[in-house]
Parts: C-alpha cells; structure tokens; sequence
C-alpha cells in the first residue's frame, strides 16, 4: 500500500471520518474539558496534562494495536489510553481519587497501569521501557510489538538516543510514534532543536515516516503498510506526527502569542470537522458531551479512593 502524498491526504474530506472515530475523539475532547474544569474548581490534586488537539493520533492508531501489543504512553497520555480501552469512567475516577479508579487513586493522570498499558510522567522514562519490552517480545519469540508515545520535546533526553541505538542494533518490534506539537512546555522546537527527528531517527538505521493528515481515516492509509512491515520484520518504526497542543502545557503556563493560538485553532481537527460535518457532528457531539457530564455526576459523587483497594 502505497502512502498517499501529502497534496492528496490534505485533499481527502474530514466529513469521511466515521461515526465510530468521531465519536472517540469527541469522547477524549470531552473528558480532558472536564479535567480542566475539576481542577479550576479545585477538585483535582496534583497536576494533569491535556491532549486536545492531539486526540485523533490514539484513535487512528488504535485499530493497528492488538490485545497482546504494550502501549507505554507519557505525562500527556489520557488519550492514549481512553483510545485503547474507552474507559472514561475509571480514568475520570483515577484523576480524582474516587471509588473505582483503575488504579486504586495512586496513579494519577500522570502514572496508570492497566494490563499491557503504562503511562509515566518520568521525561524519557517510556522509551527506555518500552524497549526493555519490546527485546523482551523478541527474546521470546512473540509477536507483539510495542508502541511508544513520545514528544519532540524528549529528544533532549539521552536515554531516548540510547533506547533508539538498542532498537536499531537489535531490530526491535518497537513503534514510536512522535506527537511533534512544536512546543515543550513554552520553548518553540525551533530554540531547542538542531537538525531534525527524521535525521536523527535515521542515523540509527530505523525506519522513518511524517504524518501530516489529521483524519483517523487518511492516517490509518499512510501508516498502515508501514507498521505491518514493521511487525512482519520485527524492526523498529518512528512515525512522526505534525500536530498540535491546544490547550496550555498544563493549565495556565502558555506563552504563545495570540497569532499563533489562532493559528492553532485554525488547523484544529474539531473546527475544521465541525464546520464540515453539519448536523451529523452537531449530534454526536451532544451525545457525549451528555454521557461526559453524566459520568462527572456519577464520579464525584463517589466515596474518595482508599490505600486498601489498591
């Protein structure tokens, strides 16, 4: 399957996503809204990093990731794993440290652990793990391969160079899929960066791809052939999606000028497909936004987490 190039994939109708893909992307838009609002109203401790802006890549990947595969997500990962397993309810309750949390109220939004899925806010910490899995899969002969998410902003890190030179060597079944946002916390990639993540990620020998399309639909035909390859021949991948942080890098620490918010705003998956879909957006939309305030009631009125279910 030939990836599509970038004229045609900018071509392709945003009002061809279907139902399905919409409604998982409005359902992560919706819970991370309601995280912004819990913790302006002082219901929720600690910190809490949000994806809008970025929740079509975990929907788009999601149907490539098998039952038996390991998704190691980072500090920005409520999307990745509402994508895997559709469980705002649990998520929602971690967050706030209320009865039925998937882990107990310890994790967080930063630290979740659910079967083959992990998320750390540790910078880096993802990769280096996620390669530790992905020998181990090669070790024993298995055929499932693990999918890293990671930021642009990671590549400062040296164990990231580390994992990537033992993926490389040792043609590991690992994924990593890059959500470039062009901004770490509030320093531009331009400031940060010399070179560039394609150079980079191909002076270790490692296959490499760029994702421009924000449609589930054109993504799954440019990346598909791509990661089947990759699992056919046990050999590492790094998709690198251009993409967008929204919403501040955590609440109230954006340093971006108004121009370029409005810039964002504009290449905005959820404007761009509302402004396309018509009444048929306008409907799912409402429909999850229904269940997510619901879901909020249910949560918070719930008895606080306690050591004892951990």
């Amino acid at each position: 399957m030939k990836p599509l190039s970038k004229a045609m994939a900018e071509a392709l109708p945003f009002e061809a996503a279907s139902d399905e893909d919409l409604e998982l992307m409005l359902l992560i838009r919706e819970y991370e809204l309601t995280v912004l609002e819990l913790f302006a109203e002082g219901l929720i401790k600690g910190t809490a990093h949000t994806c809008i802006g970025q929740e079509y890549i975990p929907v788009a990947l999601n149907p490539f990731i098998t039952d038996g595969d390991y998704v190691v997500s980072n500090h920005r990962g409520h999307g990745h794993y509402l994508a895997r397993y559709q469980d705002a309810e649990g998520l929602l309750a971690e967050v706030t440290g209320r009865r039925g949390a998937v882990c107990g109220g310890v994790g967080g939004s930063q630290h979740i652990h659910r079967e083959r899925f992990l998320s750390t806010g540790v910078q880096a910490e993802g990769i280096a793990v996620g390669a530790g899995i992905a020998w181990s899969y090669k070790h024993k002969k298995q055929e499932q391969a693990v999918f890293v998410y990671i930021g642009e902003g990671t590549f400062g890190r040296g164990c990231v160079y580390e994992a990537l030179n033992f993926a490389g060597l040792w043609q590991l079944p690992l994924i990593i899929v890059v959500e470039n946002n062009g901004i770490a916390l509030s320093t531009p990639q331009s400031c940060a960066m010399a070179g560039s993540i394609e150079g980079r990620v191909r002076g270790f020998g490692i296959d490499y791809m760029r994702v421009e399309s924000r449609d589930p639909g054109t993504v799954r035909v440019q990346v598909g052939e791509s990661i089947l390859q990759a699992r056919k021949t046990c050999k590492p991948l790094v998709l690198e999606f251009i993409t967008d942080r929204v919403a501040s890098h955590s609440k109230g620490d954006d340093t971006r000028t108004a121009e370029e918010l409005a810039a964002v705003q504009e290449r905005y998956w959820y404007n761009r497909m509302k402004a396309a879909g018509g009444q048929r957006f306008l409907e799912l939309e409402q429909a999850v936004r229904g269940r997510m305030r619901s879901l909020r009631d249910d949560v918070m009125g719930r008895e606080e987490a306690v050591w004892s279910d951990v």
